[in-house]
């Protein structure tokens, strides 16, 4: 191997100098730098990886992303959120967490911190005498927040105790003060009312039926012995 000492090497014409021909290794051994105060243009990289240390400063992990600064830092996220291990999920870590809609700072009346809708719950009819009414039943709520939505189709009902319908129970007890609203429709039913009416009672699990008299007498549940119910009922949860 021959050796050549030199302090610089300059092109004998023009600026272009080429070190080396296609095919050749060009090494630079260990303990050797080679310094580069002029541009040396990404492109030529074209194998093997930069050192995570050389692209900036910090801890390169699975946890930390390179920022635009040039430094390492933990990845970006949502505190206290997960995805639950189902992917595009995000979870509150706490079941009174949850979105707040409207506001930039968290306000709990704009909190929204629950959301489901569901046809099992059981919908249990009783008559006056708190007696169980065999029924079926076409049911369904949606609950947002702590505002509940039910829907109910009440039809094919058999009288055990004293024919009247009273109450059907509701998915979740209402707050003491349930702001309820909603409509209520009888049909095909063998009696002689005025009106019917659907009421929740501060604190109650209950949707009670009430029949509006046509005298002066007081109200009193809904005197049925057959027909078909239809009633649409949002209220407050407790």
């Amino acid at each position: 191997m021959s050796k050549l000492n030199v302090d610089k090497v300059d092109p004998s014409t023009g600026t272009a100098l080429e070190i080396g021909s296609s095919g050749d290794t060009i090494t630079v051994p260990s303990g050797a730098t080679f310094a580069v105060s002029g541009t040396m243009n990404a492109s030529s990289i074209t194998a093997g990886t930069v050192a995570t240390a050389r692209l900036g400063s910090g801890t390169a992990s699975s946890s930390t992303v390179l920022y635009g600064d040039q430094t390492y830092k933990t990845e970006p996220g949502l505190t206290g959120w997960t995805t639950g291990g189902t992917s595009n999920s995000l979870i509150p870590s706490a079941t009174d967490q949850g979105i707040y809609l409207g506001v930039s700072s968290a306000t709990a009346t704009n909190l929204l911190d629950d959301y489901e809708t569901s046809q099992t719950w059981t919908a249990t009819l009783t008559d006056n005498s708190a007696a169980t009414m065999a029924a079926t039943i076409g049911k369904s709520y949606t609950l947002i927040g702590n505002i509940c939505t039910i829907t109910a189709y009440i039809h094919s009902w058999t009288d055990e105790g004293d024919g009247y319908l009273k109450s059907m129970a509701l998915p979740f007890a209402s707050a003491a003060a349930p702001r309820a609203a909603g409509a209520l429709s009888v049909y095909n039913v063998p009696i002689n009312y005025k009106g019917v009416v659907a009421e929740i009672s501060g604190g109650s699990a209950l949707l009670n039926f009430w029949e509006l008299k046509d005298d002066a007498a007081a109200n009193q549940y809904m005197e049925i012995t057959g027909g078909e119910v239809m009633v649409s009922i949002t209220y407050t949860i407790a």
